[in-house]
Formats: C-alpha cells, structure tokens, sequence
C-alpha cells in the first residue's frame, strides 16, 4: 500500500517534532547515497541517531515497525556507514533509531524504538 503524496515528508516532519520534544537535536534530514537513504540524522547528547519513520494509514498489510526489514536495515547501515566515512565527526557512539507512525482518530500516533537494531 503506498502513502499518498506527501504523507512521507509529513511523517518525518511530525517524528522530527517529536523527537526535537524529547531533547534530540536535528543534524540533516534525507541524507542519501547510491545505495539508500536515511530520513533523519540527529544528536541525543553524545550520540549520533540515524531515525528511519515508517508511515501507515493501517495495519492491514503489517504494521510501520514490520517494515523495517533486514534488506532495508542493511540498506540503512551502508548509508549510514557511508555518512560516518564523508563527515568530521566527533561522535563515538550512534545508533539506528524506528519511528513508526499510524493514524489514530485523525491523529498521528507515534511509536519510537530506540536501538531498534544493531550492526552485526
């Protein structure tokens, strides 16, 4: 099922507000490379967060967090491996990040996963 125009920006503006409200700080948004791309990169202290949001108006066909397969992790994991190797940073640690967001009642409803997968 796919979401209709511009519900995927919408989806990362509304896991970008949210995770601004619990005291992470936005670095870039849709960073990408040859082979994927990260919807939001962000700094919780002294970590670096690559947050994929997964969007679903149901849960029909399985739900937002279901989404984030292996192939799609390992994609997240190059890219992300990529962004480390093309910037100066200072950050030590990261971590891969899901926000996985449905509608509720007209309503987003967000559920954020920390560490929601490690690289092997």
């Amino acid at each position: 099922m796919k979401a209709e125009p511009g519900i995927g920006q919408q989806a990362e503006q509304w896991a970008n507000n949210y995770l601004q409200q619990q005291g992470l700080e936005l670095i870039t948004k849709n960073y990408s490379c040859r082979r994927g791309e990260i919807d939001l990169i962000m700094q919780d202290k002294q970590t670096l967060v690559f947050v994929e949001v997964r969007y679903r108006k149901s849960s029909a066909f399985g739900s937002a967090l279901e989404s984030v397969d292996h192939k799609k992790q390992a994609k997240l994991i190059f890219t992300a491996q990529h962004y480390l190797q093309q910037q100066a940073s200072s950050f030590m640690a990261y971590r891969f990040d899901v926000i996985a967001i449905t509608h509720e009642k007209n309503q987003p409803s967000i559920t954020w996963v920390q560490d929601a997968f490690q690289v092997n």
